[in-house]
């Protein structure tokens, strides 16, 4: 098992990763009759494609001496109704540094073949802007 999840009431979950303890809560969006103050399942999700390409980079780069430390990416989640669902994820990467040709290619590639990446629905757009350097 990876986790365990509790519905707490409210619109709200707390999800438990069995391995370590750590625990997210989660709330519905203000736009579908939750309070908003934590990530909704949606968020999660989202955010879980720019977390993987970080960190596909991060293992992948290793043997190509690539640092990526303190690279950002800010997520913009896109929904969709009928049915409601994520539409299109944006991420806005950001490397701080200097990178060759050959470098920027392996990290754009990298994040765009991520196992989150290629585990969701193909209907939904994948967005990806990478900004290199200072």
């Amino acid at each position: 098992m990876t986790s365990k999840i509790t519905y707490l009431g409210n619109l709200r979950c707390e999800a438990e990763h069995l391995q370590s303890g750590t625990k997210i809560l989660s709330d519905a969006p203000t736009d579908n009759h939750g309070k908003g103050e934590k990530f909704s399942p949606t968020d999660l999700c989202a955010t879980s494609l720019a977390e993987c390409a970080l960190t596909t980079i991060a293992i992948l780069g290793r043997d190509r001496n690539i640092n990526i430390d303190g690279a950002t990416c800010e997520v913009q989640k896109i929904m969709l109704s009928n049915p409601r669902r994520i539409g299109e994820i944006v991420c806005y990467f950001e490397f701080s540094g200097e990178f060759s040709d050959e470098e920027k290619e392996f990290i754009e590639t990298t994040a765009h073949n991520c196992p989150v990446a290629k585990s969701l629905h193909p209907d939904l757009k994948q967005t990806m802007k990478f900004k290199f350097g200072k």
